[in-house]
């Protein structure tokens, strides 16, 4: 491991933040903040914190010593001084000398202590920080020091390796109890902290000490453990299947069993592959977690599957269905053990596993939405290599399973889970078609709004891309033209490793061809017929296969139009075809109901969207004896001209409607003649 610090780079934020009003001495904490964040290897998805003592001034005038200690919440590899919130270090100090102190009253001592009210609460670590002398202070969760210290006999592992530089502290629980340890230990001039199965500390007098000691401890490690030694692995299947094949299965077998959508994230790469293929998987991967800051997001432990056997699909559903079960009894003979010796009531959390690993395969993560399924795949991954290493050095030996269930049912711990309620669509997953612009655009951006995860599949990459880019999060644009089979294969399996499978399938891809039928020429029918019809067909079919395999059901929506049922003028090469979905809606709705498929079409009219573009607009007015502007209001009972908008709130009603199938749901204003009749 290097330092990254750079002098020049330094002084630039210094010199920026100067402008802003910020010290140098915080904007060096910052700067090298930002530095341990950037380093996976180092600190994850809001793990580890740190801290610089100095003096402010308060409300009054006053000059007080604070504490500067990241807030709950920011990420280091982006903090900024605002997530360095400042408390009075006196109080803090003052908290320590008690004998005991319940989180509830550590909480609202450390807000109590802020200089300004509105600051984000401090670290958990907070008065850990305080205990320590010297004015800076970095903690990591440093993979290759969990490797040395998660050991049978870690801690003389720790004390050879370390000597007198770093003070080794047994394990104890994070928060009062590990602060009011290390005020009591003897710590003397050590550089810096090694906390058994945690993690460790280091600090300095300036920044760029505090954090060159870390990178320095860490690299001793790193060197210990040497080259990571290869795990010997069992035989596989002949043929295992993709993850395409295999994330559906899983998925819906979670979610039957949880009651709710999941959404997974699927890693594969040679690292996972060793570690899920060794021999020895159900020992070191179910030993537990590999630091304490990791189980309220993984759980203690992982699920592990039978092989994806591509050829025998049905034993791998039948496996996975009885390895859940087994893990769910597991889990709650470990809470009731557990729950029944704590000092408070505890509320057990649902039982599935947040990872799945699967042999021949890799690692599935868990999570509500793709942002926390993509978390958990991180933090398993980094896991794994930890692991790894540490096999290579001896034997994983975590922490205890008494241990770990105190930090997954502290109450701090819990609340960085959040208790909002969740969106209508959270967890499903949503194919838009034609979604780079008009009305696919606004479904996609109206789904995304219920809280569903969004595939976007255009021929326009670019406009694709702008619109996943203004929905956010982890939406996913893919080009596909869905007249090409191939295509549509391709971009469904990419949807499926992206989120684990899907849910709602928005067909909405399509284009104009206008002619007079008697006259239209095979070619326009072809290419109306392939793009309306076909490719809905297209879409639909791939849909279904996955649907079928998660078992959860599904629904099918179709962008129709009221020429299906009241043809215009001149019109009957793009009408012809969208009757033709409509029955294709319906026959799919009748075919697979009982897979808990529904099936339904949104008939729109007169619509301004890229379809009349090239002067179609201003045809198909012409063709009705109509201005433009009576043409896209006037003619229907509302008087009100339709727009994208409308269109995508009724895809949003249709994916809702749970008991609603092969129904025509009509957005035009109020047209009579195209009523179903």
């Amino acid at each position: 491991m290097k330092s990254l610090w750079d002098d020049a780079e330094a002084e630039a934020l210094v010199a920026a933040y100067a402008e802003a009003g910020v010290g140098r001495d915080l904007a060096l904490r910052v700067y090298t903040t930002r530095l341990l964040g950037s380093d996976p290897r180092l600190v994850l998805h809001g793990g580890g914190n740190t801290s610089l003592k100095t003096v402010e001034t308060d409300l009054f005038g006053d000059e007080v010593a604070v504490l500067r200690v990241k807030g709950s919440g920011w990420d280091m590899a982006r903090i900024e001084p605002a997530g360095l919130p400042a408390v009075r270090l006196a109080l803090l100090r003052r908290l320590i000398a008690r004998e005991a102190v319940s989180d509830a009253d550590m909480v609202n001592a450390q807000r109590l202590a802020l200089l300004d009210a509105g600051a984000p609460n401090p670290s958990v670590e907070a008065l850990l920080h305080a205990v320590l002398a010297p004015r800076y202070v970095d903690h990591t969760h440093a993979d290759a020091v969990l490797a040395l210290t998660d050991q049978p006999d870690g801690e003389a592992r720790a004390l050879d390796l370390w000597g007198d530089r770093m003070a080794v502290i047994p394990y104890v629980m994070p928060g009062f109890a590990l602060a009011k340890a290390v005020a009591e230990a003897e710590i003397g001039d050590a550089e810096g902290l090694i906390l058994m199965k945690h993690g460790a500390f280091t600090v300095g007098e300036d920044a760029r000490e505090s954090y060159e000691r870390m990178i320095e401890m860490v690299t001793l490690a790193e060197e210990e453990i040497g080259r990571i030694a290869p795990i010997p692995a069992v035989a596989l299947p002949r043929r295992i299947m993709a993850p395409a094949e295999a994330a559906p299965i899983l998925r819906g077998v979670l979610g039957c069993a949880g009651g709710a959508p999941w959404v997974l994230a699927f890693r594969g790469g040679e690292d996972v592959l060793e570690f899920v293929n060794g021999e020895d998987l159900p020992r070191y991967a179910q030993a537990g977690v590999t630091t304490p800051d990791y189980v309220i997001r993984t759980k203690r432990t992982p699920l592990i599957t039978p092989p994806a056997d591509a050829d025998n699909p049905t034993a791998f559903r039948e496996g996975t269905e009885t390895a859940l079960q087994t893990y769910i009894a597991a889990y709650h003979d470990y809470f009731a053990r557990h729950a029944a010796d704590a000092a408070e009531p505890k509320r057990e959390r649902d039982p599935l596993p947040r990872v799945v690993l699967v042999p021949g395969l890799g690692l599935l993560a868990v999570g509500r939405n793709a942002g926390e399924a993509a978390i958990v795949a991180d933090l398993a991954e980094c896991a794994l290599g930890v692991i790894r290493a540490a096999e290579t050095v001896g034997r994983f030996a975590p922490i205890g399973e008494a241990e770990t269930f105190a930090v997954e049912y502290w109450s701090l711990e819990q609340a960085k889970l959040g208790r909002a309620a969740r969106p209508a669509l959270a967890g499903r997953v949503a194919v838009v078609t034609g979604g780079a612009s008009g009305i696919g655009a606004a479904t996609a951006r109206a789904l995304a709004a219920e809280g569903a995860e969004i595939a976007i599949l255009d021929r326009d990459l670019a406009g694709a891309e702008a619109t996943a880019a203004a929905i956010g999060g982890a939406a996913l644009a893919l080009r596909c033209d869905v007249t090409d089979g191939e295509e549509i294969a391709f971009a469904f399996a990419r949807i499926v490793e992206a989120f684990g499978g899907l849910d709602i399938v928005v067909s909405n891809a399509g284009a104009a061809w206008q002619g007079r039928i008697g006259e239209v020429d095979e070619a326009t029918l072809d290419a109306s017929f392939a793009l309306n019809f076909f490719a809905h067909q297209r879409v639909a079919q791939r849909a279904v296969r996955v649907m079928r395999a998660q078992g959860t059901g599904g629904v099918l929506l179709f962008n129709a139009s009221k020429q299906a049922l009241d043809p215009g003028p001149e019109f009957g090469p793009y009408g012809l075809a969208k009757a033709a979905t409509i029955a294709l809606m319906r026959q799919y709705a009748i075919d697979y109901g009982a897979d808990g498929i529904r099936s339904n079409a949104v008939n729109t009219d007169r619509v301004r969207t890229g379809i009349y573009a090239e002067g179609m607009l201003e045809a198909r007015a012409e063709a009705r004896g109509l201005s433009v502007a009576d043409y896209l209001a006037g003619a229907n009972l509302l008087k009100r001209e339709v727009t994208v908008d409308d269109v995508a709130r009724a895809f949003v009603a249709l994916a809702k409607a749970e008991k609603t199938t092969g129904a025509i749901f009509p957005v035009d204003g109020g047209n009579i003649a195209a009523a179903p009749r």
